[in-house]
């Protein structure tokens, strides 16, 4: 079952002056139906949002639209984001995903997300220890896609529902404006309600969208005549219009006010009249702000630190956790939850347990920000340590460090460096590199810091290759690091090197690496093999046929046994063909390097080589077994959830290779799907400067002269890859 999302007022309370806004969910649930009054017709997904400062009722539409939904047999998924877990990567993803995949044991996991479990069980929060290899973001928004469309389809018809967007994490927030557009073509509506601080990420839910739906409804705040009825609906018929008016003025027209402050006026059994005007105002008061703080200190130090201790932990809160964060027994703590909830602070989550959550996220934010510093940073650091001992995993309890000042804890290290490897495998590099940021001021021990300052460079790699280039000099600079992960950080950084055009510095670097590396054969051959790849590939090299003499009497006192061998082979085909030696010989080395494999998604090696000898066939006129090992190299790259620039390389150059054979419909759709794979990849990438001299190339062959200069604008980013 769902997350459900919950509102401050009663059930039954009708929703004032929002005519227009309910008119139009009640249209959009109706396009959800396959027939209308006996018609059948299509269903039809869509986009439906509400925003507005807190506290205009926002919570309210969603829970009218859950309502509707399950009254007409719709299935409702649902997710609330929060202000204190917007360092959890995936969070809103996993509320709305999880509860649909809940009765289902690992095998049966297994069988519903078929080849997408790999890549998308870190992110949904289905395994508790992520291992194999990492994907890379784009593979991850890709499986998402995968599993909501099967849900979409299974459960059809489907209502999203997503509060408090403006909170949400910035991982769930991508891949869900990106996927919004899919809904229109899927028998799902998407319902939203978001803040009008929306992150930059999630523009697609605020601007207007022929596709996605008009404009967000904004929600003004109710007339005074709404106010007056609210107010009259609980104190009585006989309030006096002027108490009714001040009512309004004191709430602002905020429904989130007016309710409390009418629950508050019954409980108090004032009747609205002028002689109550003053009682109405330290009532209203104390609804939020200054005076719910005031509010609070009146039932004493014990609720007060338990009311902290909610706030720090955010949404669904355990009052076990809570408790000993605010290092007070379980009696005490019984009892405060007794007084928050009489004075309407806490309410019952819908979490296991017994969980419980605030009235508000307007109470919840008020109450954090009124904790000290010193004492706030005290009960995050606690709330770490609580999260920890009940076995709520890393990335919960390191989101709690995040707010704690720096201590020289190597626990701490422990907790963030797992986190990050939980947020990398989750395909989440960025929350990774904040995690591994965190670590590292710390400090890790002397003997943890180039192990940590190369797991930040993997992590950032994909961010800000130049951050990692530097993270790795960093660490290369530390005494006694052990030869296996220096060869994993020196390979980084010519790999860094190179995606930067920094490919005589990558050289070099893997030249004087393989000379320190003597007394590690293996190590020295592997650093000599990475100096050729690089070398191979400037355009600036002095002495480029001293280096192929060089590579052939290396490779020809090679045997192909290990891996290191087998890249080294690979390299002096590609460099015989370029060279114009004998065909026959760059086949037999190109065979040589194949015979025990060469992976396009080894972690601690480039796809560099391993792409080249499958040119080497394609250049030696064998383009059909060229094409089976880019078949076959593309199908790993997808496998592991490498959809970025490894598969639009390998679709752009599929697409050279059937242009050379003359089929030139199939290369262009290859190439512009290499494209459209790139063009989804931050920043520049090689498969774009491929691509648009191929396409040009196979347009001017289809004797589409007019193609090539349009075609050209295909290399700015963010370029449509239609013609």
């Amino acid at each position: 079952m769902a997350h459900e999302l919950r509102q401050p007022t009663p059930e039954n309370r009708p929703l004032l002056e929002r005519r227009k806004e309910l008119r139009a969910l009640d249209s959009a649930l109706t396009g959800l139906r396959d027939s209308v009054d006996g018609v059948p017709q299509a269903p039809r997904g869509g986009l439906l949002a509400f925003t507005g400062p807190g506290g205009m009722g926002k919570t309210a539409l969603l829970n009218q639209a859950r309502a509707r939904a399950r009254a007409q047999g719709f299935t409702v998924l649902s997710g609330r984001a929060g202000e204190k877990e917007q360092e959890l990567a995936f969070h809103l993803v996993r509320q709305v995903v999880q509860p649909a995949l809940a009765s289902m044991d690992e095998q049966e996991l297994r069988t519903f997300l078929g080849g997408w479990y790999d890549i998308v069980a870190a992110a949904l929060g289905l395994v508790a220890t992520p291992s194999g290899h990492v994907p890379d973001p784009t593979g991850v928004r890709d499986g998402l896609d995968w599993v909501m469309t099967r849900l979409a389809v299974m459960k059809a018809p489907v209502v999203l529902l997503l509060d408090d967007l403006h909170w949400a994490d910035v991982e769930s927030l991508s891949w869900l404006a990106s996927f919004a557009p899919r809904a229109v073509d899927l028998s799902m509506l998407i319902v939203v309600a978001f803040r009008p601080e929306l992150p930059l990420e999630a523009a697609a839910f605020s601007a207007p969208s022929a596709d996605l739906g008009n404009r967000p409804f904004t929600l003004a705040p109710l007339s005074a005549t709404a106010v007056a009825r609210i107010i009259r609906d609980e104190v009585g018929e006989d309030a006096e219009d002027a108490f009714c008016e001040e009512c309004w003025e004191v709430t602002g027209g905020s429904p989130f006010e007016a309710v409390e402050l009418s629950i508050r006026l019954g409980e108090r059994n004032l009747r609205g009249t002028g002689d109550d005007l003053p009682a109405m105002r330290d009532l209203a008061a104390a609804v939020k702000g200054p005076g719910l703080i005031e509010r609070l200190q009146g039932f004493g130090t014990t609720t007060v630190r338990f009311a902290y201790a909610a706030a720090v932990l955010g949404k669904a809160i355990a009052p076990d956790l809570a408790a000993r964060i605010a290092a007070i027994g379980s009696t005490a703590a019984a009892e405060a939850t007794e007084k928050l909830r009489g004075a309407r602070i806490l309410a019952d989550g819908e979490g296991p347990g017994g969980s419980l959550e605030f009235v508000h996220p307007l109470i919840a934010t008020t109450i954090y920000r009124s904790i000290g510093a010193s004492l706030r940073e005290g009960m995050h650091n606690s709330a770490a340590e609580a999260v920890r001992a009940a076995g709520l995993g890393h990335a919960a309890a390191a989101r709690h460090l995040l707010e704690v000042p720096c201590e020289g804890s190597s626990e701490a290290v422990r907790c963030l460096r797992e986190a990050a490897r939980e947020a990398l495998h989750s395909g989440a590099p960025e929350a990774a590199r904040r995690l591994l940021n965190r670590a590292l001021q710390e400090p890790p021990l002397p003997e943890e810091r180039a192990a940590l300052l190369h797991e930040l460079a993997c992590a950032t790699f994909l961010i800000k290759p130049t951050a990692t280039v530097a993270h790795l000099r960093e660490a290369l600079a530390e005494p006694g690091i052990d030869p296996e992960l220096r060869a994993s950080m020196v390979y980084r950084l010519t790999q860094a090197l190179a995606h930067t055009d920094r490919m005589a510095e990558a050289a070099t670097v893997a030249a004087e690496e393989a000379q320190r590396a003597a007394a590690h054969p293996r190590i020295r051959l592997r650093m000599q093999g990475d100096h050729f790849v690089w070398s191979a590939f400037r355009t600036d090299e002095a002495d480029s046929a001293g280096r192929s003499r060089a590579l052939a009497r290396l490779a020809d006192r090679l045997s192909g046994r290990g891996l290191e061998e087998r890249y080294i082979l690979g390299s002096r085909a590609w460099d015989a063909m370029m060279c114009g030696e004998p065909r026959q010989k760059a086949l037999a080395y190109a065979e040589e390097a194949l015979r025990g494999g060469l992976s396009w998604t080894h972690e601690n090696r480039g796809f560099e080589v391993p792409v080249s000898v499958a040119l080497v066939f394609m250049y030696c006129d064998q383009p059909r077994r060229a094409e089976e090992l880019f078949a076959k190299g593309m199908a790993e790259c997808e496998s592991k959830g490498w959809r970025g620039s490894h598969l639009a390389l390998g679709q752009t150059l599929s697409g050279y290779i059937r242009y050379r054979r003359g089929s030139l419909a199939e290369a262009e759709n290859l190439v512009r799907e290499g494209l459209r794979i790139a063009d989804r990849v931050e920043g520049g990438v090689p498969a774009q400067w491929f691509a648009i001299g191929i396409l040009i190339q196979t347009l001017l062959a289809r004797g589409r002269v007019a193609g090539p200069r349009p075609a050209v604008s295909l290399f700015q980013p963010g370029a449509p890859v239609e013609q």
